[in-house]
This record gives structure tokens, sequence and C-alpha cells, in this order.
């Protein structure tokens, strides 16, 4: 939405599917039998994965008849938090709620059940549990793995003579925005980026973590427990989004996440847009063969850390722990089946694309391009750590809008650094 978790626009769905477990009975879906009708009602913010969530729920719903999964999902990073907020203010509490690391859940722990015994929270990988964790209690199940840098557009690179393999300073990465921009014309395109400036998430949160990140070592808890914010590399972040704006299809401020992703990437208009691998379903819906054929990505250069992708866990999966038992054991034994049991593992896997989170996934049958590429630098240990879930809460977006003033004209960057500095601190 993250989106993150971390996806643009509101929106809802209803999304209805009967599916169940008879309690903690360790994912195998065995037992539930004709028993009391359980409906565990699931809230979470992963909106472009709507289609296959109703798929793997109908699967599970063929061996757990009694237990119905009610799906809800708000998209847009902070839209989803605001709106978790508003059900728990009004009493509209659900029994599985999506928190994006440790500053969402220290408004929530005391609604977070313990899940550190599950099967589900035991094959987890290693590192991705960190950013639940207190005190050695887990309180989440970590979704999946995400990454994200410059989505390029295969074909127009190769036309223009650019290697892409070989673009890993911010100096090799100019050279080659120059050498698109210059042909424009010839390669059809209307820009050499999308940037979505009118969404402050992009800049806010994914590429100031990039600048960010090495600031704190790579550490969200770090991140988290840090007082203060120095901008360290406040300089390298502004070039890279001047180089953006510079070079990017006009109005950015203008621009948000469905027109750069469905209008001027999908059908050929930016040859590159700072995005990440949740973007696969949305291009696969728009053409199946340019997102199979077409599509990879670049890291985001960075001094020092060059050829490395940001990756971390975008969510985790809470289960209320002041919902009724029942359903707390009905909601164990889902998540078992969905990361623990060898039917869950194929479906997450075939169905919603994920980079896995959890052992005993196979790589080669990651079907998303885009996820294979990440995953391959996650193995590879050729990743930039999510710090930015251990901002304070909601400081992506006041620094993502100080951005947004900075490219309006209305604020010069130090001014930017200094607002985020400050809001850091005050917050905490």
């Amino acid at each position: 939405m993250t989106m993150m978790t971390l996806m643009a626009g509101a929106a809802s769905l209803g999304l209805l599917a009967a599916c169940g477990g008879d309690g903690n009975n360790g994912g195998n879906g065995e037992g539930s039998g004709d028993g009391e009708q359980i409906t565990i009602d699931i809230f979470q913010g992963k909106v472009e994965f709507r289609d296959q969530f109703l798929e793997m729920a109908a699967q599970y719903e063929e061996e757990n008849p009694n237990v119905q999964i009610e799906f809800g999902a708000v998209g847009g990073g902070s839209d989803y938090f605001t709106s978790l907020r508003s059900r728990f203010s009004s009493g509209d509490e659900p029994d599985v709620f999506s928190l994006a690391g440790p500053s969402e859940l220290s408004d929530y722990q005391d609604y977070a059940e313990d899940v550190t015994d599950l099967a589900a929270t035991d094959t987890a990988l290693e590192g991705t549990l960190d950013g639940i964790t207190v005190d050695d209690t887990v309180y989440g199940i970590p979704f999946n793995q995400e990454g994200y840098g410059f989505i390029y557009n295969k074909q127009v690179f190769e036309e223009a003579g650019i290697n892409p393999d070989e673009i890993l300073s911010y100096e090799d990465l100019e050279e080659a925005v120059q050498t698109l921009d210059s042909q424009k014309e010839e390669l059809g395109i209307e820009g050499v980026f999308a940037l979505p400036g009118s969404e402050a998430w992009v800049m806010g949160n994914h590429l100031a973590n990039v600048y960010l990140a090495p600031e704190f070592n790579n550490d969200v808890m770090e991140a988290y427990e840090s007082d203060t914010v120095q901008f360290e590399r406040g300089d390298e972040m502004q070039r890279m989004l001047d180089l953006q704006n510079e070079y990017s299809i006009q109005p950015v401020l203008n621009m948000d996440y469905s027109q750069q992703v469905e209008q001027y990437f999908s059908l050929g208009d930016a040859a590159m847009i700072q995005q990440g691998d949740w973007i696969h379903p949305t291009l696969e819906q728009m053409d199946p063969e340019f997102a199979e054929e077409n599509v990879g990505i670049l890291p985001i250069p960075l001094e020092g850390e060059e050829g490395k992708v940001p990756v971390g866990v975008p969510n985790y999966w809470v289960i209320n722990s002041q919902t009724d038992q029942e359903v707390i054991d009905a909601a164990k034994d889902f998540f078992d089946w969905m990361y623990a049991s060898e039917e869950g593992i194929e479906v997450v896997q075939e169905q919603l694309n994920f980079i896995p989170a959890h052992e005993n996934f196979e790589p080669e049958n990651i079907n998303s391009p885009l996820s294979r590429d990440i995953y391959e630098y996650s193995l590879e240990e050729n990743t930039i750590g999510w710090i930015f879930l251990g901002y304070p809460t909601a400081w992506g977006d006041d620094f993502g809008a100080h951005v947004q003033e900075y490219l309006a004209g209305e604020r010069d960057w130090e001014d930017v650094l200094e607002a985020g500095t400050q809001e850091w601190e005050s917050s905490r």
C-alpha cells in the first residue's frame, strides 16, 4: 500500500466468500464439519488483489463450509488507516485487520492477538517479523514481501540502445534518461518518466526511504526508535526528484497513481515509472503480453548501495484479540492454511503472485515477472530496508506534502528538510 499497501484512490469492495475452519487445527481444513457458522470480518488495504482474494477464499470454502470470510478493502495508503480508525471508533471493529509495521502496531497493540506459536509465524522468513514483534511476542503474520524501483519498458530501452544492466550510478541513469529524452519522437513516448506528484506517498514514503535507509542501517526498528532524522542523503534525494520532475510528462502535480500506471506506462507513453511489483495485476489486466514480456525493474541509484532495490513487508495480518474466541481460532486456522499448508501455499503462489515472506515457496512458481525479479534481488541480498514503516505515524504523508510544495515552487529544498526534521521530532 501499502500498498503498501500504498495504492492510490480509496475504493471499497464487498468481497464475500464462504470459507473456514473449526479452530486452530493447523490449517488442514479438517474437522469443521457441520459446526456453528462462523463469520470472520477481514479488513485490509490491498484493493488491487480483489479477484485473487475471491478465488483463494472460494477454494478454502470447499473444505471448510461452516466459516464465512468477508473481505473488505480500502486502498490509498493513509486512507486505509483512517478508515480502520473510523471502524474502531464506531464500534464496528473487524476480526482481522492489517497493520504496516511498528508505528501502526503501537496504536493497536491492545487489540492484537499473540500469534507467536502459529505455523504461519514459524515459517516466516528471517527478519520478516521484526516490524511486528514486541518483547519477543509476535502480533502479526507477514502478508508478503514487496519491492520497488524504476519499472521500465524493455522495448523502449532496447530501441533506444540502452542496456539496463549497465545503469547502476546516478550518472548512469541520468545519461540513459537524456538518451531517451533525445529520442522521444522516434520512440513514441510523451516523456521519460511519469511522476505522480499528487501522490504524497510516492515521494514521502518510497523515494525518501531510499535515502533515509542508510541513516538507520536499513533497520525499521532503529528508525522507529529514533528521536530525530538527519537527512544525511538529502542532496541525493533532491537530485533524483529533480531528474524525475524535469523529464516527466507534465503537469506532475495533477498526475495520480492511476494515470501513471494505467494511462502513461501501460500504454507506452512513459519509458519508466517509480513503482513496485504491486502494479503487475493492473498491467496484466491492461495488456497481459506487455506485463509478461516487456516490463523490468531498475534499482533507484544510491551512492555506496548501487544495484539494490528496497524490499520489505508492507503489511501484517493482525487478529483482533477482543473478538469471540471461536472467531480468533478460525482466523488462526485460515492463516495457517494460507502460509503453512501445501494447498494454501499453492493457491497463494498461483493466485496472488506474491513475493513470499514464508518458507516452502518455489521462486520459479511466482507468476509475475516483476515479483520474480525482486525475489532474485532478495535472494542475492541486494536489498535496501523498508524503514518508512518505522516513520512516526503519518510523517511520510506530511513530508510528501512538503515535497509537493517544493515541486510547486512554494518551498525550497532546505525548508522541506527542516520541516521534515521538526515534524519527526515533535511526533516522537
